[in-house]
């Protein structure tokens, strides 16, 4: 006996051991992948297959990309996982070809630090990481169609995100028609007359120059002058996430400032109704709908022009509330606002009160001054109630339409250039923010809504009839809301000076980074700054060598900085001679990359035929997978399951592409996913010394009661688990102790999959026993041999049998899988207490496992001398005459006080059931003669009695 070995398995050889199990798991992964037990066949192309599976209905389950990191897996990172490849394995074996497959959203701004530390080449270390995750992945047994993964950072897949790329940019937003069309339908209609230019001139009389300018207000992906995040310390822009609430990098604590840059943009806005409308018809979370909902923020009101006193510019404004347009006492524009500039006067006006010029001489210095202050706040602060209101005057006046009284423009950095038009009309006698302003800076107030009697409060902003709303043609003192706001809209519309409109929170989408590891824009510069696209025979456009990875970093307080890009650097690449069909000329290319959302946008579409090179997905192979049906009218994927993190941006850019390709007849399905589930996350306990630094949670002991790491008392608290906070365990581990089957089990059973939980390693073995008693039904630990035997159940066992069967095929189909289990284990215990074991017993509990538990089920299926994998074996189907009990327990009551309990027939009438309790001896002795009142009959499980 070696030193390893003990007592216990030279006993039992055969019993079911973590290395049992290890050898197991490692013989049917390699047989899965040489037998390609998990292909999906599509109807064609490469990827066709058996015509018989082709015929049966799709099942396309698919999970949210994973990023690779170097940290690796922790056991929380797989629990979507294992769950989506259970839902995948349990429809399979329900008759369904399923395209279940996994690959990696592998562009991204870890593996660029890790460059820029170690000048390793970001592609050469998140391969690595992918090589890692793969294996760990592989490990848990996972039933991915491998043939269709690939990584976003394999330039056969980023050609078809620039290819994409390109349909958004050669496309408009037709609002008649409510959907994306060619550019080239636009240019028609300028060179026809059919639409006017904006200065009237033919479309032929416009220089390229001017032609490209007119098409960037109509194309979906275009290039403006935007405000960002720009962070001089770090060299780059940076998301709002990653600016903390005090305005300063969450990296390195450096300032951060709103800058203005050129960017590229994707105007997501033209399809907020769309984004909205659809919505309803989407099988998803109501709290993520809501989140959508709210970040698209759809708005009726109206447009408002004010003319600028002295100038030929206006402010446009849009309000929600034009019914208070009388109240309208001054005027504020963010001081983003392209238009502060071109009407600031040289000198401060007559009449300039003190607290309006910020101190300064004249209102040039004032505004670059107040600038420079607003620069280094973030939207958050800037919008925060209840704060002191600042802001200077811009020396300009408007004109009130209505009351046609000059009203003073200020500049204010409580309007977001980010919202509306970035310019109010600041009414304070109904909006709390322009009360406290108006007040800071003594401007008048006017009510033009009457608040309730006895209104204490400030503004008001709730319903009420007008007052203080008449001028000689408009008169709408003594209205409501509503009506007031439709006279006003129509007023202002007969005299082109407004008109009803929509407004959204949604902003377009800011679609650039100044980085390298994201994809090259397929995009290139002339002499002129015109834009080209490349032709589809150019692409891919891939990622140049580049010498240093490291954006060039600046004073951190130097707000006048701008990036410069990475691939900047390389100037053979920047500077290019191509031929575009007019002959060779020299182009600049475009020296942002792509953000680490566009590659994530699309990739349902890719499983689809990942390897075709002719088009981004076969029609044939996309409308088969995520066509429209009647259970998903709009089509989509038919379960995604991620996490609520990315409920709003990953989630809406992915819906926006889908509805440009859908506009423009490349796919059929115009969501990109039909059902969404959110699973819940793994947590694990933080333990943290005296210094709130945390320490190995490995390493900690408990004694009565209380938390010791190394003999010091340290605090415990429920949270994320992760390398950094030192609580992580891995699934290599657990694998190592136990076995890959025993942690899916766990990883189910540990709660419902769309709640927290916490993870406990002392629990793990629970789901151990559990399979080891499955083992022992079918396997003498001792010899090795199958023992059971070719009998058929008694009744009791069918009974528990078919209700097992019935109960675990509707927690699979309903993704309770944690209560699958429970059904899944009674059953077994019922198993173990039999004498013998008939076959039909055992296989229908292989069967009913084996989503679940793939590997031992493999193993045992053949051990019960089958051949074909059970991955495609049917499910089991359970017999109702044997579902239902033969009998339930009533219960009956004598004055609220429980004395008889009745085994009853389940279908048992109320007359019936009625007489029966009253001939029972217990209720006879409890009664004791006394007359009864009234008989209270619940069918079949309640009789109370009424004593008279």
């Amino acid at each position: 006996m070696s030193e390893t070995t003990t007592a216990a398995e030279v006993a039992a050889p055969h019993r079911y051991t973590a290395a049992l199990a290890a050898d197991i798991e490692a013989r049917w992964q390699d047989f899965w992948d040489a037998e390609g037990t998990y292909a999906a066949p599509n109807p064609g192309g490469e990827l066709g297959g058996d015509p018989e599976t082709v015929a049966k209905p799709t099942k396309f389950i698919m999970d949210m990309f994973p990023y690779p990191s170097g940290a690796g897996l922790h056991v929380g990172h797989p629990l979507g996982y294992i769950a989506t490849d259970v839902t995948a394995r349990f429809h399979r074996m329900t008759g369904h070809n399923v395209l279940h497959t996994l690959g990696f959203d592998a562009f991204g701004l870890p593996a660029e630090q890790y460059a820029v530390q170690t000048g390793t080449h970001p592609r050469v270390s998140t391969e690595a990481n992918m090589e890692n995750m793969k294996a760990q992945l592989r490990r848990l047994g996972l039933g991915h169609d491998k043939r269709r993964s690939f990584a976003t950072i394999d330039p056969d897949y980023y050609k078809w995100t620039q290819w994409i790329f390109l349909q958004i940019f050669n496309s408009w937003f037709d609002e008649q028609a409510g959907k994306a069309r060619p550019i080239a339908e636009l240019v028609a209609q300028f060179e026809s007359g059919e639409r006017a230019t904006p200065d009237g001139r033919p479309w032929n009389e416009l220089s390229a120059a001017e032609r490209d300018a007119v098409l960037g207000e109509y194309r979906l992906a275009y290039a403006s002058d935007a405000p960002v995040n720009w962070c001089p310390g770090l060299g780059t822009v940076l998301a709002n996430e990653e600016v903390t609430a005090d305005g300063r990098s969450e990296r390195g604590n450096f300032p951060v400032f709103k800058s203005k840059l050129r960017q590229w943009n994707m105007r997501i806005t033209a399809y907020g109704d769309r984004l909205l409308d659809d919505l309803d018809a989407l099988d998803w979370p109501e709290a993520i709908k809501l989140q959508q909902r709210n970040w698209i923020g759809r708005s009726e009101g109206a447009r408002v022009d004010f003319a600028v006193d002295g100038h030929d510019e206006k402010i446009t404004v849009f309000t929600t509330r034009p019914d208070t347009l009388f109240g309208a006492t001054y005027m504020v524009l963010a001081p983003e606002h392209g238009l502060v500039d071109a009407i600031v006067p040289a000198a401060w006006p007559e009449g300039t009160k003190p607290a309006w010029t910020g101190g300064a001489a004249t209102p040039a210095e004032a505004i670059a001054a107040y600038r420079k202050q607003a620069q280094t706040k973030t939207d958050v602060e800037r919008q925060t109630e209840g704060k002191d209101k600042t802001g200077v005057f811009t020396g300009a006046h408007a004109v009130n339409p209505v009351t046609g009284e000059r009203i003073p423009v200020f500049v204010g950095d409580y309007v977001l250039m980010g919202y509306g038009t970035g310019a109010i009309m600041a009414v304070p006698g109904q909006d709390e923010r322009d009360w406290e302003f108006a007040t800071a800076f003594e401007l008048p107030i006017v009510r033009t809504v009457q608040p309730p009697e006895g209104w204490e409060g400030e503004a008001y902003g709730g319903q009420g009839p007008a007052i203080n709303s008449a001028n000689d043609q408009l008169d709408i003192n003594g209205m409501g809301v509503d009506e007031a706001k439709r006279t006003v809209i129509a007023w202002l519309t007969e005299r082109g000076i407004g008109e009803g409109t929509v407004n959204f929170r949604l902003r377009d989408w800011l679609f650039s980074r100044q980085r390298y590891w994201g994809e090259p824009f397929p995009i290139v510069y002339d002499e002129d700054g015109v834009a080209h696209a490349l032709p589809e025979s150019m692409l891919p456009l891939e990622l140049p060598e580049v010498e240093d990875y490291s954006p060039r970093t600046f004073d951190p307080d130097d707000a006048d900085t701008e990036p410069e890009t990475p691939l900047s650097r390389n100037e053979d690449w920047v500077n290019v001679e191509l031929d575009l069909g007019n002959g060779p000329k020299r182009y600049r290319r475009e020296t942002n990359t792509m953000p680490n959302w566009a590659g994530s946008c699309w990739y349902e579409l890719r499983y689809l035929d990942p390897h075709n090179s002719e088009r981004l997905v076969s029609p044939e192979a996309e409308r088969y997978w995520m066509g429209p049906r009647e259970d998903k009218p709009h089509g989509g994927v038919d379960l995604y399951v991620g996490g609520a993190e990315h409920a709003v941006l990953h989630l809406l850019y992915a819906r926006f592409w889908s509805k440009v390709l859908y506009d423009l007849g490349h796919v059929s399905s115009a969501e990109p996913f039909h059902k969404l589930f959110n699973q819940g996350m793994i947590q694990a306990y933080v333990y943290r010394d005296a210094r709130g630094i945390a320490v190995p949670a490995a390493e900690v002991e408990e004694r009565d009661g209380a938390y010791y790491y190394q003999g010091e008392k340290v605090s415990r608290l429920l949270g994320k688990m992760g390398k950094s906070l030192k609580n992580a365990v891995t699934p290599d581990e657990i694998c190592a102790e136990y076995g890959a089957d025993t942690l899916r089990l766990y990883e189910m059973a540990m709660g419902p999959l769309d709640v927290s939980r916490p993870w406990d390693t002392r629990a793990v073995v629970g789901q151990y026993r559990l399979l080891q008693r499955l083992w022992r039904n079918v396997v003498d630990e001792t010899t090795g041999e199958v023992t059971v035997v070719d009998a058929e159940p008694d009744e009791e066992t069918l009974r528990a049998l078919h209700k097992a069967i019935d109960g675990v095929t509707q927690d699979l189909a309903n993704m309770r899988f944690n209560t699958a289990i429970a059904k899944i284990t009674e059953l077994n215990n019922h198993v173990v207490k039999l004498r013998e074991v008939p076959r039909p017993v055992a296989e229908t509990l292989v069967l009913l496992i084996a989503p679940l538990a793939p590997h031992i089920a493999e193993e045992l299926w053949h051990r019960l001398g089958h051949t074909g994998s059970v991955v495609h074996r049917d499910f089991p189907v359970a017999d109702p005459a044997y579902v239902v009990d033969e009998t339930v327990t009533c219960v009956v009551q004598v004055k609220g006080k429980v004395k008889a309990r009745l085994e009853v027939p389940p279908a048992i009438s109320e007359q019936e059931l009625e007489r029966v309790a009253l001939a029972d001896p217990a209720v006879l002795a409890a009664l004791d003669g006394a007359g009864i009142r009234k008989v209270i009959v619940r069918a079949p499980k309640l009789v109370n009695i009424v004593p008279a």
